[in-house]
């Protein structure tokens, strides 16, 4: 357990910090499987829908910094590469 005052803020400030990053990614991964679930169905408007919400919601992460933009444009791409899959 930390002694210094600073390290305690430390400790309190990363708990707080991980636990907006956790819920941040969770948003991320429930918009990429709504993606999904939607391209399995082979349901082409709600799929461009999901894309659309799923699209916005992680270059939003991206923006605060909970992923690398690289690691955002991969997912976008990939979702997208999906949805135009739809025949």
């Amino acid at each position: 357990m930390a002694n210094i005052k600073s390290a305690k803020k430390r400790i309190l400030v990363t708990e707080t910090k991980t636990a907006r990053n956790k819920a941040i990614r969770s948003e991320v991964k429930t918009s990429i499987k709504k993606v999904e679930a939607a391209v399995a169905a082979k349901d082409k408007a709600a799929a461009e829908a999901a894309y659309k919400d799923a699209s916005s919601v992680i270059e939003s992460a991206c923006s605060k910094g909970v992923y690398h933009k690289n690691n955002a444009a991969r997912k976008v791409s990939r979702l997208a590469k999906l949805v135009n899959g739809i025949a």
